[in-house]
């Protein structure tokens, strides 16, 4: 597999209806947003994602949540310590960091694609600090509009502990974004992806993630279909460094709404222009 030989941007259009795209514990939970009133999915949420459908896809992960893993361990400590070869790595004379980040980038895809600190206290074996600086780089996504979120309240009327007649109605509160359509853009790096080992064939495998990023993503707050990708815009240049710088590329993707207040995807145009000597892959989500 060859190390990717061409810059490589993007861009992903997305929308939201009745769903809670990505809550802020420190607000209650109400759907992340700016002091202008747009909305907000942070870069960590959608790498979330990302990782969870290249999980699903058989693509081996480090970073994995502990509702949705492939294996039995419970911490990244764990994780890292059953890797024979980063054991190994440590114990080298020379180099032993750059050992370790290398084995590391070889054995999972999400830390040759987005980078990771391995910070582990020695314990009773050695201890660890080595950092990976991934070529992935990816944006805040924004929504295009100001968003409304919609509060309602919710009711629980169920005995939590046994020995009551009749448990008490518990109160809470529910929020939501009734309909926005959000965007985020984000780069492949050629000079970093030489160093973690990203190949041509992981951008691709990176492209149809993004295609399909809210597959087997369904929850309370997020139902099924409630979350939708519909576009993906790919632009791969024609040399290691880019033609364009990655700002000049991303505002190429243009997105208007047609009416005062839109309430769905119609009430949209998308528009993606062109620059000389720079293609464009425009992709219609599933």
């Amino acid at each position: 597999m060859n190390t990717l030989d061409h810059k490589v941007d993007f861009a992903v259009v997305v929308s939201v209806t009745k769903a809670n795209p990505n809550g802020d514990p420190l607000n209650g939970n109400r759907p992340r947003q700016n002091y202008d009133g747009f909305g907000e999915i942070s870069d960590v949420a959608i790498k979330r994602k990302i990782r969870n459908r290249l999980l699903d896809m058989g693509e081996s992960i480090f970073v994995q949540s502990h509702d949705k893993k492939s294996d039995d361990f419970n911490s990244l400590r764990e994780r890292a310590d059953a890797n024979s070869e980063l054991a190994l790595a440590l114990k080298s004379k020379e180099n032993a960091s750059e050992l370790f980040a290398a084995e590391a980038c070889k054995s999972w895809f999400d830390v040759r694609s987005f980078g990771q600190v391995f910070a582990f206290k020695g314990g009773t074996g050695k201890g660890v600090s080595v950092g990976v600086r991934g070529p992935v780089s990816i944006h805040t996504a924004t929504s295009v509009n100001p968003i409304t979120i919609t509060t309602m309240q919710i009711t629980k009327s169920v005995n939590s502990e046994p020995g009551k007649d009749k448990g008490s109605d518990t109160m809470g509160m529910k929020h939501r974004v009734d309909f926005g359509v959000y965007v985020f853009y984000g780069s492949i790096n050629t000079q970093l992806a030489e160093k973690t080992g990203f190949t041509n064939e992981d951008a691709l495998k990176l492209k149809n993630a993004l295609v399909t990023l809210f597959e087997n993503d369904a929850s309370s707050a997020r139902p099924e279909g409630s979350m939708e990708v519909i576009k993906v815009c790919w632009w791969d240049h024609s040399s290691i460094l880019g033609k364009y710088s990655s700002a000049k590329v991303h505002r190429l993707l243009e997105i208007k709404s047609e009416v005062e207040e839109p309430k769905s995807i119609d009430d949209y145009m998308i528009i993606v222009n062109e620059l000389d000597g720079l293609q464009v892959e425009v992709i219609d989500g599933i």
